[in-house]
């Protein structure tokens, strides 16, 4: 899949194409030319997200009738697998539900993919979780992988059945270890995604809740940036490798944040103050993260949205939603 080959009635599965950044790559798809199906349960992604261009199929990818999409397209070009089980206290608390999604709906895919002929697939890893507490900083795709939840443990579990697929069948894939992803049609309202949350209590003049110390950190890297990696590693010519960190790439700024100085900066970067509520620290927080993005870089990508940019985007989408 040279870079130069036009993209002009190519096909491409998204799973997960409701949801956050699912959407925006399926967004991406189709201004490039793509012919994009997207494959979502809704049981977190929304329909408002989905891009009219696309076709939509309502399907869990746990389900065998995904066999029978594939036999109805004539199998795709290139996935993308968006969808996962992705809140590590549901792990926790779900570890059966979280694997059968995550490792049971990626066999499942898999096994598809190699029966029609996919030439590559774009497995969404993690880049916090799948390392754990490692001591290099930024970290680097070589570290060391200590994952410390069964939502970790998926991941890298993950990359090792595209592994041992591409040894046993030549399936050809990417992944992509994201750092912490934030931008319109991120979730306020769930547990995660600290900055979609900040910026809907700032719209509604409430205060920010802080947890712990406010001193963990966090390596922030802007949805549009994430969407021009998976465009990349989409097309570009890759080395072969039979390691597990031949073919996976770090998603991320490489610069840490501490939640005061994102909370600081957001609303610096918006014009609007609020309070700040402390709470306890929750059991198992990292204390920091960062990741080292040179190996995405030498295939030409950057991050190209500043932090106070990108926050400013995301602010002005969620105050908009929330009237």
């Amino acid at each position: 899949m040279g870079r130069g080959n036009t993209s002009r009635n190519r096909t491409v599965l998204v799973t997960g194409g409701a949801g956050f950044i699912g959407s925006h790559v399926a967004d991406a798809y189709l201004a490039r030319g793509w012919s994009v199906t997207v494959v979502d349960d809704l049981s977190s992604g929304k329909r408002e997200n989905i891009p009219a261009a696309a076709e939509f199929v309502e399907l869990d990818i746990r389900d065998a009738r995904l066999h029978e999409l594939f036999e109805q397209r004539g199998g795709f070009e290139l996935i993308n697998h968006h969808a996962a089980q992705i809140d590590v206290r549901v792990s926790v608390e779900r570890p059966r539900f979280d694997a059968e999604v995550n490792i049971g709906g990626l066999i499942n895919l898999l096994e598809a993919a190699r029966r029609w002929g996919s030439k590559r697939i774009i497995f969404v890893s993690s880049g916090g979780v799948v390392y754990g507490d490692v001591d290099a900083r930024p970290i680097p795709e070589t570290a060391p992988k200590r994952p410390e939840s069964p939502y970790g443990i998926t991941k890298l579990a993950g990359e090792h059945y595209l592994r041992c697929y591409q040894l046993l069948h030549g399936l050809d894939y990417v992944a992509l270890r994201y750092s912490n992803v934030y931008g319109p049609r991120q979730n306020p309202h769930g547990e995660a995604g600290v900055v979609a949350i900040f910026s809907d209590r700032i719209a509604r003049s409430q205060p920010v809740t802080v947890f712990g110390s406010g001193d963990q950190t966090r390596d922030y890297v802007y949805v549009g940036d994430v969407v021009a990696a998976n465009m990349l590693v989409s097309e570009a010519a890759l080395e072969d490798g039979y390691d597990l960190d031949d073919r996976a790439f770090n998603v991320g700024t490489g610069t840490e944040t501490n939640v005061n100085e994102l909370a600081a900066t957001l609303m610096h970067a918006v014009g609007r103050q609020v309070g700040i509520e402390r709470a306890p620290a929750r059991p198992g927080e990292l204390a920091w993260n960062s990741l080292n993005c040179d190996k995405l870089r030498s295939l030409g990508w950057e991050a190209a949205v500043d932090l106070a940019d990108g926050l400013s985007r995301t602010y002005r989408w969620v105050a908009e939603k929330a009237g």
